[in-house]
């Protein structure tokens, strides 16, 4: 559980391990990435598909660029916090979008295939449901980054946290560790969408803005984000915390 999760919504720490825990305050970090999805793709008056959106967190701010926003929830417990705020919200699993093929001029997925049951299905039903011209736009855990940020088995107990060099072993042992949570190498996560109609457009990894340690020592915390934000303009972008992956369909809009 996290300190920001309402009451209401609290989960096990299995099913937080399996299932993740979304976000529940916009900070920096947020708005950041909400930049960087703006560079890459046209927001305004675009048909936004949210696909694992949590409470609703992206879904909320997505609206202020278009109405017309469907958020995706497989979790019944925190789509119904996110409808409860919010019009359009589907529970259903990624796997199984229950949408049209091309319906959608943007599908977004934030910290999410890395948890669902079948990544290459979510990946193919991101692209079907994906309009020709419209883009996909992921965010997702990098395997080189020295922590494991979804915590870890220990003789069968969950142990919640941040734990290092778990990305770096070989499969065998790094799956029996997280065994509840993916990571992807660069070529692993383009791997998903080889067979799908959908081209590259942009790869990048993005490092931590360390929201929380900024908020409690803000000029260290400060020094550290800076620092680290510049390391994406290095060949060192590729041991940051998460892949930036934008595809588009290919196709005539």
């Amino acid at each position: 559980m996290t300190q920001d999760e309402p009451k209401a919504y609290q989960r096990t720490a299995a099913e937080a391990a399996r299932l993740g825990h979304p976000s529940y305050v916009w900070r920096a970090g947020q708005e950041r990435r909400l930049a960087l999805v703006r560079q890459w793709v046209q927001l305004d008056g675009a048909r936004i598909l949210d696909a694992g959106c949590g409470v609703g967190m992206y879904t909320e701010q997505f609206r202020r660029f278009s109405p017309r926003v469907t958020g995706v929830e497989v979790d019944p417990a925190v789509a119904g916090e996110a409808a409860a705020r919010l019009p359009g919200i589907v529970l259903a699993p990624a796997e199984a979008l229950p949408f049209a093929d091309g319906s959608f001029d943007v599908v977004f997925s934030h910290e999410v295939i890395e948890h669902v049951t079948d990544d290459a299905a979510a990946a193919a039903e991101m692209a079907r449901v994906l309009a020709p011209g419209g883009r996909i736009v992921m965010f997702c855990p990098n395997r080189l980054y020295p922590f494991e940020t979804h915590g870890h088995y220990w003789r069968g107990t969950y142990h919640f946290g941040n734990t290092p060099l778990i990305n770096w072993l070989p499969d065998p042992l790094r799956d029996r560790l997280a065994p509840h949570v993916r990571a992807y190498t660069g070529a692993g996560l383009r791997d998903l969408f080889r067979d799908q109609p959908v081209d590259v457009i942009h790869h990048s990894v993005i490092y931590p803005g360390f929201d929380n340690v900024v908020a409690r020592h803000r000029a260290a915390g400060s020094v550290l984000r800076k620092g680290l934000y510049a390391l994406e303009h290095t060949p060192l972008q590729w041991f940051g915390l998460s892949h930036f992956l934008v595809l588009e369909r290919r196709g005539a809009p």
